[in-house]
């Protein structure tokens, strides 16, 4: 427990800093500055963080020069060598944040990582959460992301105007890696479940039906998911740029089965849609979004998705 004052979270005075402004953070951080929240971003591709600089946002060239301009840093980065990066290296976070300040990751990372991270931060009086997030783009956009927390209830329950801006389902599961955890229990669900709607969109595309029609009938009964809702359509429009990429997702499904592997578990199905997905991946699809895996499973079968 760091028992270092918690700032209050005030729009208009309180300071936020964001690392990473991909498909998602660039979303996420127009939220919260939509409701008053000045922001200083960093980003390895400036180009890509234009449109939060157009809405007033300051970009900075390191991690380090966030913090130091910041009462709150979030992150939303790649994998967790680049959260380790942005967190614990040189230039990262920690090193620009002084006592009081508050770090969320908001990245899928590997739990130990978060509890590193919350470790190091509390040697200098430092907040830090781990809060990563389920819902896509789609998610992003709308600010309806289910975010999943770990760290102190009474640095998460400040932070709350924050988590209303990004998300509808804003839950604190435990102490400092307990939402990467939780975060894994969501990427295994999804990780099979994927699977059973590529494989039924094929089913019923090889049967001749027509596709939306099907949808009608599927989609709202005991079949129905959120993947099938969300995914099913682009499925069938062929569209599969990313609202998660896939090599963000085996990255996931890699942490997952490792920290199934430390607790003596046994995933099949988390084994087989991870390999599934890495042979997606080495035919070029490692940059397009999940729902890709149709084109993996159409080729298994000699079907040509068109």
């Amino acid at each position: 427990m760091n028992d270092t004052q918690i700032p209050s979270i005030e729009p208009g005075t309180t300071k936020i800093g964001w690392i990473g402004t991909g498909v998602m953070g660039s979303s996420m951080c127009a939220h919260l500055m939509n409701q008053g929240f000045q922001a200083t971003i960093y980003t390895r591709s400036p180009e890509k963080a234009q449109a939060l600089i157009d809405q007033g946002a300051t970009w900075v060239d390191s991690p380090k020069a966030v913090a130091e301009n910041s009462d709150v840093t979030f992150a939303i980065v790649g994998f967790p060598a680049d959260v380790r990066e942005v967190f614990l290296g040189e230039n990262g976070a920690i090193a620009g944040s002084t006592a009081g300040n508050i770090l969320v990751d908001m990245t899928t990372s590997e739990p130990s990582l978060a509890v590193e991270i919350y470790q190091a931060a509390a040697e200098k009086g430092i907040h830090s959460v781990d809060a990563p997030v389920s819902g896509g783009d789609v998610g992003a956009s709308n600010g309806t992301l289910s975010i999943m927390i770990g760290g102190d209830k009474d640095v998460v329950d400040a932070l709350q105007p924050m988590w209303d801006a990004m998300g509808k389902t804003i839950v604190h599961q435990g102490a400092a890696g307990a939402g990467q955890h939780t975060k894994m229990v969501n990427q295994t669900l999804i990780a099979t479940n994927m699977i059973g709607v590529c494989e039924a969109l094929l089913y019923g595309y090889k049967a001749g039906l027509d596709l939306p029609t099907v949808m009608k009938s599927v989609g709202s009964g005991a079949a129905g998911s959120w993947s099938l809702a969300n995914l099913g359509p682009r499925i069938i429009d062929k569209d599969f740029d990313p609202g998660f990429f896939v090599e963000h997702f085996i990255k996931d499904m890699g942490i997952a089965i490792d920290e199934a592997n430390k607790m003596g578990l046994c995933l099949p199905g988390l084994a087989l849609a991870k390999q599934l997905y890495e042979g997606l991946k080495s035919q070029g699809h490692g940059r397009d979004g999940t729902q890709a895996l149709q084109l993996a499973l159409a080729s298994m079968s000699g079907v040509e998705w068109k």
